[in-house]
Formats: structure tokens, C-alpha cells, sequence
């Protein structure tokens, strides 16, 4: 999803509601949980193989290099 879809699909939506993000808990009943989403801001994601998706980037890690990471806009949860 890109910003201007995301931007797109809140507009259709009530402007007061509360923002959660879901993911599966990773239990035996794939239980889908829905933190409440606490920050928005842009940062930096590079695959892992370990984790089998995407990972944060620490900007500060002495080893970062923008040209190996996608920037992207990260929503963290409480």
C-alpha cells in the first residue's frame, strides 16, 4: 500500500475513530490481535531472511546504507 492509498481509504472513514493495526499473534489459533497505533513517521526497512519479511533499520547502526533500504512510512503501536 502506498501513502496516497492509505490517504485515500481514511478519507472514507470517520475522522474521530481510534487507529489499531492487526497482525496474527502467532499462536496455534492464528489469533489476529489489534494494538493501538501510538506513532507515524518514516524510516528505513530491509528484507530479512532470518524473519522472512521486512525489518526496521536503526539510521544510527555504524553498518547503515540508505542504498540498501527501502524508505517507508513505519506506524508503531503502543
Amino acid at each position: 500500500m502506498t501513502v496516497e492509498e492509505l490517504i485515500s481509504e481514511l478519507q472514507q472513514m470517520d475522522p474521530e475513530a481510534e487507529v489499531h493495526f492487526a497482525y496474527n499473534y502467532g499462536d496455534h489459533w492464528h489469533t489476529q490481535v489489534a494494538p493501538i497505533a501510538e506513532n507515524v513517521d518514516e524510516g528505513y526497512v530491509k528484507h530479512s531472511s532470518y524473519h522472512n519479511m521486512c525489518k526496521v533499520v536503526d539510521e544510527d547502526d555504524k553498518d547503515f546504507d540508505a542504498s540498501q533500504c527501502a524508505s517507508v512510512v513505519i506506524i508503531t503501536a503502543r
